[in-house]
């Protein structure tokens, strides 16, 4: 797939971007690099290769889930205007 330089215009116009002629042009040549890319690699036979997560045989390391800190909640609502269920209560800014 090739774009045209009023692909790459009309693009620019979505993007709300202005772009001078020099702009367009750089643009329109790396947008047509990275597609022609795209196509080189789409000519790559992957027939049994397996997806992975990740490009790199890693463990993930796990560790125990353990609670480390103590629960500061109360603390740090009792300086608030309203807490109720331990849900900090605001004002309704949206009118209905």
């Amino acid at each position: 797939m090739a774009l045209t330089l009023s692909d790459v215009e009309k693009i620019a116009k979505l993007s709300r971007l202005s772009l001078t002629e020099e702009e367009k042009a750089q643009n329109f040549q790396e947008l047509n690099d990275i597609f022609a890319l795209v196509e080189k690699m789409q000519t790559v036979d992957t027939e049994g290769v397996e997806p992975m997560a990740h490009p790199h045989e890693l463990a993930l390391r796990l560790r125990e889930d353990t609670v480390t800190e103590t629960d500061h909640a109360a603390e740090y609502q009792a300086v608030a205007p309203e807490v109720r269920n331990r849900l900090y209560i605001v004002p309704q800014v949206i009118e209905e």
